[in-house]
Parts: C-alpha cells; sequence; structure tokens
C-alpha cells in the first residue's frame, strides 16, 4: 500500500492512506503515534488495538512500517502486534517512541494499566494503577527488547502522591543538547482525608521524562503549575542559539495550555493559555512539532509577508506546527496552525483544515529531507474513530490562505 504526497496545487484536501480501521467485530484503533527515522527513511505508525473503542478494552500495541520511497511514496508493511511491551494483567496504552541518535536507540515509552481499572476510578480513589514502561530497538523497530518497568526507578515515592499518570501520547523529542524528552502528565492528590483524594481537588499537570545519559537512566521534572492534561513538547532555538522546550497540553478551559522551560524540561514557566488554539470543553489531545524556519518561503501571500519582518529576519531559527481539531464543541475538522514567532504567545496563524469531518487524536512527523510533514489521524465520515489515516504535506499547502475560507477546499 503505498501514498503519495498531495501537491495540493488545487487546494483539496491530502491524500490520506488508512493504516488502521476498525473491524466488524467491534475492534477499534486509537491512539496514534508516528516517528520519522531520518536514516532509513522509515516512519514507524503505532495505536492501540482495542476490543472496543473504550480505554478499558485496550489489548496491544500495534506498529506499522512506512518505508519512504524517491518518488515520495510511502509502502506500508502489514499490521504487527508488539508483544513485549506489555506487563502480565495490564493493558498497554500511550504510545510515545523517541529516537535517540547517539546510540542508535529507539526507545517506545507507554503506561500499562492493572485490569481494567479506570482512570476515573483511580482518581476518586487515589489509588494509581499505572506504570511506565520501556521498550528499546537497536534495528528500527524490526525487533524490540523485553519490557522494562521504569515506575520504581524514576517515579520512586513520588508515585504516592499521584492518583495516576501517562505518557505523551505521541512522540518524544531530542534536543540539541542530547537531552530526550518523553512529555508525561500526572492526576497530582494535593489532600487527602481517610487516605481518599478531597473531592475537586486532583486534576492533571503536565511534566517531562527526561534523560541526560542516553536513555541510561530517566528522571521526572516538576509539573506545570496549572491544570494541563496530555501534552506534546518541542525544542525551539533562538537566533542566538539557546534552547526553549515548548510544552502544549490538553485543557478544558475552551484553550490550551502553553508553557516554555528554559532548562531543558526541568521546570516549565509561566503557564498559559493561548487564546488562539480551540479547545473543546473536555479538551482533545493535539500534537505539535518543531522545524527550522525556512530562509526563503516559497508562493508566501500578501497577507502573511504583511505580518511583520519575522519572515526575513525571523526572532527564532525554529517554527512550530500544531494539530488538532479546530471546532468549538465537537471533535471534527482537524486543522494545521502555524507559528512563526514560537517564543510569542499570540504568534499562531489560523488553522488550516486538512481534514473536514469527525477528527480526533493526531500525531506529526517533520521529514528534514523532503522540508515535508507527516501525520496520523484519528478519522472518519460519522465518526472519529473509524479509522487512523495517514497524509503528508508541505509547509506550502499550510500557508496558502484561501482568501474566501480557512479550509484546504
Amino acid at each position: 500500500m503505498g501514498n503519495s504526497p498531495s501537491k495540493n496545487v488545487t487546494g483539496e484536501e491530502p491524500v490520506k492512506t488508512t493504516l488502521f480501521e476498525k473491524e466488524p467485530n467491534g475492534i477499534t484503533y486509537r491512539i496514534p503515534a508516528l516517528i520519522y527515522l531520518r536514516h532509513s527513511h522509515t516512519f514507524l505508525a503505532f495505536a492501540e488495538k482495542r476490543s472496543s473503542p473504550s480505554d478499558c478494552d485496550a489489548k496491544n500495541l500495534v506498529m506499522r512500517r512506512g518505508t519512504l520511497r524517491d518518488d515520495g511514496s510511502v509502502q506500508w508493511s502489514l499490521s504487527q502486534e508488539l508483544l513485549t511491551a506489555c506487563l502480565p494483567h495490564h493493558r498497554p496504552m500511550n504510545p510515545c517512541p523517541v529516537y535517540e541518535k547517539h546510540s542508535k536507540t529507539l526507545f517506545l515509552f507507554f503506561i500499562c494499566i492493572r485490569g481494567n481499572t479506570s482512570e476515573k476510578k483511580q482518581i476518586s480513589t487515589g489509588k494509581n494503577k499505572a506504570r511506565l514502561c520501556c521498550v528499546s530497538s537497536s534495528d528500527d523497530g524490526q525487533n524490540w527488547s523485553q519490557v522494562k518497568d521504569l515506575t520504581e526507578s524514576v517515579i520512586g515515592e513520588t508515585i504516592h502522591k499521584w492518583a495516576t499518570f501517562a505518557v505523551g501520547p505521541g512522540h518524544g523529542v531530542q534536543l540539541e543538547n542530547g537531552r530526550l524528552i518523553i512529555p508525561a502528565y500526572a492526576y497530582y492528590v494535593p489532600y487527602r482525608c481517610c487516605s481518599f483524594p478531597i473531592p475537586c481537588t486532583v486534576y492533571p499537570r503536565a511534566l517531562s521524562v527526561f534523560s541526560e545519559d542516553f536513555g541510561q537512566t530517566w528522571h521526572i521534572g516538576k509539573m506545570l503549575r496549572k491544570k494541563s492534561c496530555e501534552c506534546e513538547m518541542a525544542e525551539i532555538i533562538d537566533h542566538e542559539g539557546r534552547s526553549h522546550l515548548y510544552c502544549n497540553a490538553r485543557n478544558t478551559g475552551r484553550h490550551r495550555c502553553e508553557a516554555l522551560s528554559e532548562n531543558s524540561g526541568v521546570y516549565f514557566d509561566k503557564p498559559h493559555l493561548a487564546p488562539e488554539l480551540v479547545e473543546q470543553r473536555y479538551g482533545c489531545q493535539g500534537s505539535v512539532i518543531g522545524f527550522p524556519a525556512p530562509e526563503f518561503v516559497p508562493n508566501d501571500d500578501a497577507e502573511s509577508k504583511a505580518c511583520g519582518t519575522s519572515l526575513l529576519s525571523p526572532d527564532t531559527q525554529t517554527w512550530l506546527l500544531f494539530m488538532h481539531p479546530t471546532d468549538k464543541s465537537k471533535r471534527r475538522d482537524m486543522g494545521v496552525y502555524l507559528n512563526r514567532s514560537p517564543l510569542h504567545s499570540s504568534g499562531w496563524d489560523k488553522p488550516r483544515i486538512i481534514h473536514s469531518g469527525p477528527s480526533g487524536y493526531s500525531d506529526l512527523a517533520y521529514n528534514g529531507d523532503k522540508d515535508q510533514f507527516s501525520c496520523l489521524m484519528e478519522c472518519g465520515k460519522e465518526s472519529e474513530l473509524e479509522q487512523i489515516a495517514f497524509m503528508s504535506f508541505t509547509l506550502n499547502d499550510v500557508m496558502q490562505a484561501g482568501k474566501k475560507d480557512k479550509k484546504l477546499h
């Protein structure tokens, strides 16, 4: 099965390739994660295989391998279950891959939840049933190690202050200084009465799990001082070469939560809401990725050129792309937002719709060789749970400002 990138010359939505599709027997695929391995021109697409759409019915993590051909098409392998990515009597969830370029090791983080315990029950009882787990591969995902349960070594006694936690879902990132970052969030329990959390005091907060020694040991950073849930992170390099770690997190306040770290994820300062980034009432996971700011922007429209001098002399060497459903009330109309001034809270352009209709979780990847973006997303015609689809598009596709509306069609 191949997929040719959409040239989008007519403003149509990019071509989709269905990688995981809901089966007649009820088996559902959810929670996409995508990584592009530049050295081998390989995409790895991950998802949860569930016996029903319910979180409690997650069974296995699955993966498909995509080989990028010279003509830009992607040849996909059949789906395979990751048999080592599990713990006995637990269900694996939230795939979160990151590639360590020095040791050429691919890490796949995920959580394992005891039995069919729901997140809601963990929050109400204050009794965590989640474990932090990881498998690794030295051959680009062809073979995987046995699972490692990192809960005790990484989280330690802090776990007793968490009702539950998770990683991602989506991709991690390796910073220019070599540090590996896994986005995560935890439901912190500030007060207890008779061992139970005091109602309405437990809410999620984003944080990072990081490694300074190429994945040999891992540590947890400090949580954001604001309500923030499922998140992804991206490195921003400013015009003086300094690194800033950006966090974009799910929220229930009608807008996404953003924060910056000046110490590579140990601590995030001044979290705030992003007024340009729409969030549904109960929130939805979203994806963000950083990429080198272009020296020249092809086919940029007059309106964009009038936005300021950032196109010619940007304040950063990095731009951001963010992907999320754009409808204010429902998970539908998947949009891509561009930020050319990512160190400023109001730098987001209006979204470009790349899928009109039901849309859910997503994950972005960037191919620097072809200067192209790819994504996995939950989508469908009647429900976002119908399939997980892959598509590719260019920066020019995103920047083409429609004069009549914000859509790509």
